[in-house]
């Protein structure tokens, strides 16, 4: 049986100590289209397996309702110019830092990643993760802290949801677009 690469070795363990306890969609799929949102929409739509076979994270109790007819649950239907139009660009030093303060209950918890103790290992899990797509990746999100600008401190206030692409009462996206790969990165609040 061949052993898995040290790289995927790696991703399997950054992602889930970084956002299994949270709820969290975090999956990665193939550009297959010239149009990166297209594949975006396919791996929120689960029709698409990550291209290296690497683990994903999902929160398993809305399995149900995908199962059900929904495959795209808990996000919208979206086309992919809903996509594009709710989303910002960031730099990949802010890309980093939103997705380690995705690793926290963003909207409720009283202690943000700036101010705990394992910051340093989150935001370390967070570049693995983030890593794999590459120096000349192209990052996109959906909080309004990017409005103003590409490079948001995300460690500095509090973060703020933003366009919202699902039904719960906050959601944050980051995605992460390389010439052959996309990530999708989403933190739910679903009060």
């Amino acid at each position: 049986m061949p052993t898995r690469s040290t790289e995927a070795a790696t991703w399997d363990a950054a992602l889930p100590r970084l956002l299994e306890d949270v709820y969290t969609f975090a999956r990665s799929g193939p550009r297959l289209h010239e149009d990166w949102a297209e594949d975006v929409r396919a791996v929120m739509e689960r029709s698409v397996a990550d291209p290296r076979g690497w683990s994903a994270v999902e929160w398993q109790m809305d399995n149900a309702v995908r199962e059900s007819g929904y495959p795209f649950y808990p996000f919208r239907a979206l086309t992919a110019e809903d996509l594009r139009s709710g989303l910002r660009p960031v730099t990949a030093g802010a890309a980093v830092e939103l997705l380690a303060s995705l690793a926290q209950e963003w909207f409720f918890e009283g202690s943000p990643v700036r101010s705990r103790e394992d910051r340093d290992t989150v935001l370390a899990d967070a570049r693995t993760v983030l890593d794999r797509f590459g120096p000349d990746a192209a990052f996109w999100t959906s909080s309004d802290l990017a409005r103003g600008s590409e490079a948001p401190d995300f460690l500095a206030r509090d973060l703020e949801g933003g366009h919202p692409f699902t039904d719960h009462m906050m959601d944050l996206g980051l995605i992460a677009v390389s010439a052959d790969e996309v990530g999708v990165f989403w933190s739910f609040n679903a009060n």
